[in-house]
């Protein structure tokens, strides 16, 4: 297979390429094919280079603080070349702010300090095999872990207003589990069944509370291997039985500063 050729540049008068160069060597160690502009590069440059060059994706580097001006005019110096359908992606010292408006300008990525080099060479292999990692359709539910959702039941119904859809038990989790249903999403009650249920062990070690949030996503399979490839940390590599006959796998919350996510694909889709 031919491999991946990506094109690495630092645009503008950024003076510093030391991340620059780690990057590309990580590249380099995933088979990728890399080539290093070096400094002080012009958006037509850069475009020139890539197109020169044959590459499959073009990835900018700014510590400058100029990634706002420097990189829309690498995509659109791309684009004026006939050379559009490039993907650029960029990394660097970037505030969160930024970042919707440079994906707004076409950039396909935006990778802050601090990203793992490994993410950023998984992330390419991805964009180039078009096995990028969609977003989940929508909030499936929020989990609340409870003592005894018959005692829980009347504020959530006669307080919050909200009607319950159903109740049932979940074998594989040792868990009663009662829906309640606001808008577009959930509410899930949580009461253990056994003390070798893991809401028994959230609730001896926290209370009572949120548990989770669970996601709606299509082909868990296909995407719990793709979160391998990254290095996420799971709890399920493999999905199991949940509430309605869907499938489910839980991240661990390591993998989101303490957040426990919950990915599920209801009955029926795939």
């Amino acid at each position: 297979m031919k491999p991946i050729r990506v094109l690495i540049a630092k645009p503008g008068l950024d003076g510093h390429d030391r991340g620059a160069l780690i990057i590309a060597q990580a590249l380099r160690d995933h088979g990728m094919e890399v080539i290093y502009t070096g400094l002080r590069q012009s958006a037509i440059q850069i475009a020139r280079a890539a197109i020169q060059e044959d590459v499959d994706v073009v990835g900018l580097s700014s510590l400058s603080g100029a990634h706002k001006s420097l990189f829309p005019k690498v995509v659109a110096a791309l684009d004026e070349q006939g050379a559009g359908d490039i993907p650029v992606i960029g990394g660097g010292v970037i505030p969160a702010e930024d970042i919707p408006y440079l994906e707004d300008q076409g950039v396909a990525k935006i990778f802050t300090s601090g990203s793992p080099t490994d993410a950023i060479a998984v992330y390419i292999k991805q964009l180039i095999h078009k096995e990028t990692i969609a977003a989940p359709r929508k909030i499936a539910h929020i989990g609340i872990a409870v003592e005894n959702i018959d005692q829980t039941l009347p504020f959530y119904q006669h307080s919050l207003g909200l009607s319950l859809e159903a109740v049932e038990v979940v074998e594989s989790e040792q868990v009663r589990v009662a829906f309640l249903k606001i808008g577009e999403t959930k509410l899930e009650l949580l009461e253990p069944l056994s003390e070798a249920s893991p809401i028994q062990s959230f609730l001896s070690k926290r209370g009572e509370g949120i548990h989770h949030i669970a996601l709606e996503v299509d082909d868990i399979h296909h995407r719990l291997e793709q979160y391998k490839q990254q290095g996420i940390k799971l709890i399920h590599e493999e999905p199991k039985a949940g509430a309605h006959n869907s499938q489910i796998a839980f991240l661990h919350p390591k993998a989101a500063n303490g957040v426990l996510f919950e990915m599920c694909q209801p009955e029926g889709k795939e």
